[in-house]
């Protein structure tokens, strides 16, 4: 059991939500973190790099992640049911190194519609101490709400700590290894963890019922886009209520660039009172700013039902960045979108079925089991991205399983492998209603990609049933890594 004590409060989950990013300080010796780096320079002079073997080739990497101070971090982001996930991996930035390029973490090279809310988070591990010199990993604050990066932005923040430092991040956070000019290696250990259940209740040390309106974010850019992330983490989605002036406020989406930030935050700040600039909102929608378009694309969430029509439409522009910013306002519009995105996935147009599935699924539950059941319809769709985004949906959604699990358990058999691995994650978020699988995920063990087969085992692990179990320690019986066994010391 959490000490509570280790959850995050309200500042912190703030600045989590604000700007994807926050150090945690580990209470573990130091002794540990020695040990562990002394362990990762054996494995590299030997071995190499063991890429997603780092765990079981050092398993002390186990203590941090069981230490209270990450557990409490990561329940508070992502549930109190998060998983690691399979894939994980050592950095290494030797010396002399002229660091590296700004990017995001991929999807393993797939296409993916990234999540704003937070359900994919990472945690970086520093065994040693991490200073300017030796190449700390940089981070790019707020930058996880964007596709794209602005060259001319030079916002960065070295993280530097002692041994042991970890910094929880969202998984679509911007960030770079710097130069090292010392004459020692410098690790960073990179594990993922996935969120199982769409929060219900704030899973934090909440203090305040809704998101601060003090100005102690790093900025205000942002505003109603955070305020919906906070409102979903406390579970009780909500529209912003405040007063302004519309007609001066769409006058504004023509100005500079500060100018259209503050007119898309403050009239999403306007709820439905918005509605007279509908037009002026979805024209942001094609901005060539990228914060201006998400500003606009959730307030044209909280504008609600009138925004739902327009919003359709808007799936089907030339732009693909209008299409993607219009699927993330239906997901902010919730349940009064349903029904037209229930209809849309009817559409003869892939990239349209795709969208609308992408949106209902980020509802969550709040989509319903009628979404749920026509998104079971389209597993057989022509299209690999339309299954793709229906696969994930189901899981978040999670609902009807006496129809959601067989569609899962089919797609297992997909002939595009990141259909079969969101349709296995998708089962562990059922747990034990996904029962019914066990056969297809036993088979899906042996399955050529090493993500499909990660992803089965967590969800056996998740349906815990004793045929569940027994297929699982059948396989890991075989599958078992032997942390001590060298090519020196094969006995």
């Amino acid at each position: 059991m959490l000490d509570p004590q280790f959850l995050l409060g309200d500042a912190e989950m703030q600045q989590f939500i604000a700007e994807g990013c926050l150090t945690l300080k580990s209470s573990l010796p130091a002794s540990l973190h020695q040990d562990i780096y002394q362990r990762t320079e054996e494995v590299f002079a030997k071995e190499g790099n063991p890429g997603n073997n780092i765990l079981p080739r050092i398993p002390a990497l186990q203590q941090v992640f069981d230490d209270p101070v990450v557990r409490g971090a990561l329940t508070s982001v992502v549930g109190p049911d998060y998983i690691m996930h399979a894939h994980r991996h050592c950095h290494i930035n030797p010396p002399g190194s002229q660091g590296g390029g700004w990017h995001k973490d991929s999807y393993w090279g797939y296409r993916k519609v990234r999540y704003h809310r937070n359900r994919w988070v990472m945690i970086f591990y520093y065994p040693q101490d991490v200073t300017l010199e030796n190449g700390p990993t940089a981070v790019m604050p707020g930058t996880h709400y964007y596709n794209d990066r602005d060259d001319k932005d030079e916002r960065h923040l070295p993280v530097c700590g002692e041994a042991g430092t970890c910094t929880l991040v969202h998984f679509d956070l911007w960030h770079r290894a710097m130069p090292n000019s010392t004459d020692a290696n410098r690790y960073m250990m990179k594990f993922q963890f996935t969120r199982l259940s769409e929060p219900s209740r704030p899973t934090w040390n909440i203090q305040a019922p809704g998101w601060p309106a003090n100005g102690s974010a790093p900025s205000t850019k942002h505003r109603v886009v955070w305020s919906r992330i906070w409102d979903w983490h406390a579970g009780t989605p909500s529209r912003a209520k405040a007063n302004g002036q519309i007609e001066q406020l769409s006058e504004s989406l023509n100005g500079t660039l500060e100018q259209r930030l503050a007119a898309t935050d403050a009239l999403g700040a306007l709820g439905e009172k918005a509605a007279p600039a509908l037009d002026a909102l979805l024209g942001a929608l094609g901005d060539e700013a990228e914060p201006v378009r998400l500003n606009a694309a959730y307030a044209l969430g909280a504008v609600g039902a009138a925004a739902v029509g327009p919003l359709l439409a808007a799936l089907d522009d030339v732009r693909e960045h209008v299409r993607e910013h219009a699927a993330y306002a239906l997901g902010a519009v919730g349940e009064e979108a349903v029904d037209a995105l229930v209809a849309a996935l009817g559409d003869e147009r892939a990239h349209v079925r795709g969208f609308a599935a992408y949106a209902l699924g980020d509802m969550g539950a709040r989509a319903g089991a009628a979404a749920a059941a026509a998104l079971c319809a389209l597993r057989d769709d022509s299209e690999a991205w339309v299954r793709r985004n229906v696969a994930e949906a189901l899981g978040t959604i999670e609902l009807i399983p006496e129809s959601s699990v067989p569609a899962l358990a089919a797609l297992l058999a997909d002939e595009d492998e990141q259909v079969r691995f969101n349709a296995a994650y998708s089962l562990a978020h059922f747990g034990p209603a996904a029962g019914a699988a066990t056969d297809e995920l036993a088979a899906s063990l042996s399955d050529e990609n090493r993500y499909v087969q990660g992803h089965s085992t967590a969800a056996l692990q998740q349906i815990g049933t004793p045929e569940a179990q027994g297929v699982l320690l059948h396989h890991l019986t075989a599958a078992r890594w032997c942390p001590i066994t060298t090519k020196e010391t094969t006995f």
